[in-house]
Formats: C-alpha cells, structure tokens, sequence
C-alpha cells in the first residue's frame, strides 16, 4: 500500500488543526471585556428621553440606531425581538432615530414620536415596518402614506398631524440629530450592548455580545 497519500493527508489535518488553534488562541479578549465608549460620549450614545422596548429596569440595554426607512433595520427588527423574548426581563431596546434616508426618515419618526404620545408606540412601529417597501421603496418612494399606515394600526391621525409638529418632536430629532455625529454613525442599524460596540457587526455577534451581558448580570 502506497501510504504517501495517507500521510500528506494527516499532515493537512494537523495543519487545519494547528491553524484553528492558533485562531482561537489569538482571537480577541472575551465579549464581556470588549471596552466601552469613552467617557465622553455616554451622555450621547442613550438620552433619557428614548423610546424603550422591554422592561425600563432591565440590567441588559441594547442601544439601536435606528431608520424607520432603512431596509436592514427592518430586517433586524425581528432578530432584535427574538432575543428580547429570549432573555426575557434581563433585556430593554433603546431606539436612537438616525434619519439617514431623507424626508421618509423624517416623517417617519415624527409619527413614531406622536404614536408614542398616545401610547401606540410598538404596533405603529410594526405596521411602519411591515409597511417599508411601500412608502420608503427606493425606485418609488412614498412618504406620504405613512400617515394611512400608522392609523390602520391605531394612530388618531388627526391628532398626531398635530402632535408631528410639536416642539419636543423636533427637539428629540435635533439631539438624536447631533448625538449619531457624535457617535460617528455610519449606517443603520448599528447597536451598542451595555455601552459596547457590536463590532464586527453581524446577528451572531449581537446575541453573543448580549448572552455575556445578561451571563454577567447573573454572576
């Protein structure tokens, strides 16, 4: 029997295995060592003001910068909400709004900010989302039917056409406005875990980051 095919086979096998071991050994600190923004940017990256999905108490915040208009922060929503229902009470979202996409990002948070007001903040959120390619379809964008979309799912429309213009609609979007600059935002989503960047950004890399948290919490 010829064994030179065998050998160079178990050769690659060490090889593959050396290098696996190598990876694993060298890879970065622990998930719940990943260091957290600066000092100076706390006060930025969550304001007390932000709408919160999940217990207000939980030990374990997800910060999301967040576009109504945004295709890949609807796809996430889902994700997000599964692992609020995996952990429970241990895990609140924060919601940033980073209107990246123009006037349909606009309108769109100030009908969120107004079904917030009268307490319809989660099933409009949903219906905005659901709704996304057709009001913030980028060949056809119409932003005007978020209004129609949001009282299907419970919005008094003739009270939030008011409520949209109110002063502390506008301050929330000028301060979440500057925070994303100060936190230099480049797209959406982009989440934070406890103050921790998930980076590199990926699904399996938020629920890591956020089992350490809540694991670190129960320890």
């Amino acid at each position: 029997m010829n064994r030179k095919p065998l050998l160079l086979s178990v050769l690659a096998g060490a090889i593959v295995l050396f290098a696996a071991a190598s990876w694993f050994v060298g890879r970065s600190e622990p998930l719940t060592d990943v260091a957290t923004v600066p000092p100076e940017q706390v006060e930025a990256l969550l304001r007390p003001y932000s709408p919160i999905l999940g217990p207000q108490d939980a030990p374990v915040t997800i910060v999301e910068f967040f576009d109504p208009a945004c295709e890949a922060c609807r796809a996430y929503y889902p994700v997000v909400k599964d692992i609020m229902a995996e952990h429970g009470s241990a895990v609140r979202v924060a919601i940033r709004y980073t209107a990246f996409h123009g006037a349909g990002s606009d309108e769109a948070i100030r009908i969120l900010e107004a079904a917030r007001m009268q307490d319809v903040y989660e099933p409009v959120l949903e219906a905005i989302l659901t709704e996304q390619p057709r009001w913030a379809s980028h060949g056809a964008p119409e932003p005007g039917l978020i209004l129609q979309i949001a009282g299907s799912a419970g919005l008094d429309v003739a009270a939030a056409q008011s409520q949209m213009l109110m002063p502390d609609v506008v301050a929330v979007m000028n301060q979440d406005r500057t925070d994303v600059e100060t936190m230099g935002i480049r797209q959406t989503p982009t989440f934070f875990v406890n103050g921790k960047p998930v980076d590199p950004f990926g699904e399996a890399e938020l629920r890591a980051l956020v089992a350490a948290e809540v694991a670190a919490g129960d320890s």
